[in-house]
């Protein structure tokens, strides 16, 4: 079943979307103020995210421009902000939905499912890029027809690079958002990982798929 994670500061709209979900039969995660649920939303694999704007520490705004950075996860904002401005702003922020207060549960519900079927849609079980090939349900990985064995980080760094070819990602991007925590000092971490999956890739093609940019980090490349 999908997970959610509800970000609302009002703590009884917030109680009362998680007991409708989990009744509902999602999986639920809940945060009250911006900073957490941001630090939920990098760490945690939601398929949605109800999103307040009006949050302490954090806008609703601030977060989606945080997420879109790196990820694709669905946003549904719930706000009293109603304006026609104000909505065509989020949709293009990267929202995927909004929902103005007050609403009725029936409707949340509703969108929710509308949501997740159009991403479970468009969201292929498998992704190409030249002779690599992940299979995302499985996390498994291929060059060719030869399966690499990945550790979970390694997995997590390809499948990133892979579904943004030629977008640059620096080592403190690539540590953030594979392990949702904040790089406080400069490490070779992410460096060993990147090598060693050079290192099995090149057991199997020639081909040199991850590019170090000199300065600013990695991309994968044709």
């Amino acid at each position: 079943m999908s997970r959610i994670l509800i970000i609302e500061d009002d703590r009884t709209i917030n109680g009362l979307l998680r007991s409708v979900l989990e009744k509902s039969g999602y999986t639920v995660d809940s945060a009250d103020n911006g900073a957490e649920g941001l630090a939920l939303g990098r760490q945690g694999s939601y398929s949605l995210i109800l999103l307040d704007l009006m949050l302490p520490e954090k806008s609703g705004e601030e977060i989606i421009k945080e997420l879109r950075r790196a990820d694709t996860t669905p946003v549904i904002v719930l706000s009293a902000k109603g304006e026609i401005n104000n909505r065509i702003e989020l949709l293009r922020l990267g929202a995927d939905d909004y929902i103005i207060k007050p609403f009725d549960i029936d409707e949340v519900l509703l969108r929710i499912q509308a949501v997740l079927r159009r991403t479970l849609q468009a969201e292929s079980r498998e992704i190409a890029f030249g002779e690599l090939v992940i299979r995302t349900d499985a996390r498994r990985v291929f060059v060719g027809e030869q399966e690499l064995v990945c550790t979970a980080t390694e997995y997590a760094i390809l499948e990133l690079l892979m579904k943004n070819p030629d977008r640059i990602f620096s080592k403190r991007m690539l540590y953030e958002i594979v392990t949702g925590e904040d790089y406080l000092q400069e490490d070779n971490t992410m460096n060993v990982h990147v090598s060693n999956l050079r290192r099995k890739i090149a057991e199997h093609t020639d081909r040199k798929y991850i590019e170090t940019v000199y300065g600013l980090g990695y991309r994968l490349v044709k």
